[in-house]
């Protein structure tokens, strides 16, 4: 085993350079898509009460954005959230 020895100085300037990295790594982790949550067609018909076909309604209508890869089909959080803020009455 071999046994590494520096200023301290120079470990402290390495400690913030760390430390600036992982700040930035957290920001930029927050702002990616992906950060995003992501459901697919069971959990946002448990979430809304509705039925599959009241599901494909929605979407064949235009009125809930979607994604789809292959069969698979996936909402984002914040747009049924926009769609349901859309259709709240006072």
């Amino acid at each position: 085993m071999n046994v590494i020895t520096i200023e301290s100085e120079a470990f402290q300037q390495i400690v913030k350079r760390l430390e600036a990295i992982n700040e930035k790594l957290n920001k930029e982790k927050g702002t990616t898509p992906l950060s995003e949550v992501w459901m697919d067609n069971q959990d946002v018909c448990e979430l809304l009460h509705i039925s599959k076909r009241t599901l494909q309604h929605y979407r064949d209508s235009g009125k809930l954005p979607f994604s789809q890869i292959g069969a698979k089909i996936y909402y984002k959080a914040s747009d049924i959230d926009a769609f349901l803020q859309s259709n709240y009455s006072k």
